[in-house]
């Protein structure tokens, strides 16, 4: 029976929708004395706490239409990017300086408060600066009484430095360390927990570990570039971009700034931007050993919005492979689409779980719907969304789509199983269930060899899991599997 949508799902606003930035002037502070920077993280902001939009895809949008470049619009992405990952600290902050709970402080006040305290916490912006604006800014949006209140609250902040009051709103580390941590660096003390427990389950019992993954998950990331194989080599695009040569991938670049949208290799399709762990996943899916020939078929089984995809199809046309890349999801299948354009792939609108292909793939790579904690720097809002709850779900999810990607495997064939999060629910929970992997016919091999040589420790297998601070990556984790 064909699925039909409910009132509440019709009136819900599409993906485009929710990340368009709103007509200025409506539901926006945008008052015309503000800094246009400071505008459009303001902006930015609002859509995020109002529709919960997506910063990284709202703010470039409004850059244009301000005409902000250079150090202007590196400065706005700053501000709201930065905010948006010190969410929860700055609450803290801002609570224990007003004597309120944010949830009675009205939205763009809140908005412009967060903004402030930013600011003076964990940039060089002069304090006076930072107040004097603010205040400003919220004076012609939303009156005196209300500046006066974010006056009074970040004159009061900016009395103590960030460590300060740091130790102030944070459990004290000799009574909670972990609790100090995940406060110190603004991630909520859940995933601190999971984080904590995934490094344990790796075989790293350093708080001191634990603290440089959260300090490096709280910095911004730099952009990663992905060569399309092929087409053009990693040297070759690092000496166009004025990039370096990544660690691990031999597709990776590391660019130093700017906007990759604007590079020549991005505009024509030669490049792409893709963290250099997800570049390791979809190589690893094209290289694992098989038993037997391989005939070319390949299959990404979860593919929007279709950065993996494009890489495994790049190396397919080298091998002469073809690749079918499945999505549930009509507007993330158009994604797909267009990240694969000219190469050989088969993209299919379908549920992984229940796809109707016709088994005997020699390739499956499963990169499962996930928590997507391992990426939360790249997505700097992510983290106040997310919730404990949303792991048992996922990890059903995970599970079904890994018998389903084993039932369309050949003997011989390989599933590679990855996620964007080092959960132990939706990593180690998942592949190394001896029962799951029994009954679906699929026996764990070796992944670390699948990983070019580097002096960076992998661990001791047979999966493969990088960190932001060990390895410059996400949170990646992937584990080959052999079907028996």
């Amino acid at each position: 029976m064909k699925h039909r949508p409910s009132p509440a799902e019709k009136n819900r606003p599409s993906p485009a929708e929710k990340n368009r930035p709103s007509p200025a002037g409506k539901n926006r502070p945008s008052p015309a004395g503000t800094d246009p920077a400071r505008s459009a993280a303001l902006q930015t902001l609002a859509a995020v706490r109002e529709r919960g939009a997506y910063a990284n895809l709202v703010l470039p949008g409004l850059l244009r239409e301000a005409r902000l470049k250079g150090r202007d619009a590196a400065f706005a992405t700053e501000l709201t990017y930065g905010t948006c990952r010190a969410q929860g600290l700055l609450d803290a902050v801002i609570e224990n300086a007003s004597g309120r709970s944010t949830a009675d402080i009205d939205g763009p006040v809140l908005d412009a408060l967060r903004l402030g305290v930013y600011q003076l916490l964990r940039t060089r912006v002069g304090a006076h600066a930072a107040v004097s604006e603010t205040v400003d800014s919220v004076k012609e949006t939303s009156g005196r009484g209300a500046s006066g209140f974010v006056n009074a609250v970040l004159r009061k902040v900016s009395r103590d430095d960030e460590d300060t009051w740091v130790a102030r709103v944070a459990p004290p580390a000799a009574d909670d360390l972990l609790g100090h941590l995940a406060m110190q660096y603004a991630h909520p003390r859940w995933i601190a927990e999971a984080f904590w427990e995934s490094l344990r389950a790796n075989g790293i019992n350093s708080m001191g570990q634990l603290q440089a993954l959260l300090a490096s998950d709280d910095a911004r990331p730099p952009v990663h570039l992905v060569a399309r194989p092929g087409e053009i080599s990693a040297d070759e695009l690092a000496l166009i971009v004025e990039g370096e040569i990544g660690r691990l991938s031999p597709y990776a670049v590391y660019l130093p700034g700017g906007d990759p949208g604007a590079l020549e290799p991005v505009r024509d399709g030669l490049a792409g931007v893709q963290d250099e762990g997800s570049q390791l996943v979809a190589r690893a899916a094209a290289v694992a050993p098989l038993e037997g020939a391989d005939a070319g078929r390949w299959l990404d089984l979860c593919a929007g919005p279709g950065g993996k995809a494009a890489l495994l199809g790049a190396l397919a046309a080298i091998d002469g492979a073809r690749v079918d890349a499945v999505e549930p999801a009509e507007h993330r299948a158009e994604l797909v689409r267009k990240a694969v354009t000219g190469l050989p792939v088969d993209v299919h609108v379908a549920d992984g779980r229940e796809s109707g292909l016709e088994p005997g793939y020699d390739r499956v790579l499963v990169d499962a719907p996930c928590s997507g904690i391992g990426a939360l720097r790249r997505r700097p809002e992510a983290r106040w969304r997310k919730q404990p709850s949303d792991v048992e779900g996922l990890a059903v999810l995970q599970r079904e789509l890994l018998t389903a990607a084993a039932a369309l495997t050949r003997p011989g064939g390989v599933v590679l199983y990855a996620t964007c999060s080092p959960h132990v629910a939706e990593t180690l929970g998942i592949v190394g269930d001896d029962d799951l992997l029994a009954t679906a016919g699929l026996e764990r091999i070796d992944t670390r060899p699948l990983v070019p040589e580097t002096d960076l420790a992998l661990g001791d297998g047979p999966h493969v899991q990088l960190w932001p601070h060990l390895h410059g990556t996400d949170g990646m984790f992937f584990q080959a599997l052999r079907k028996r």
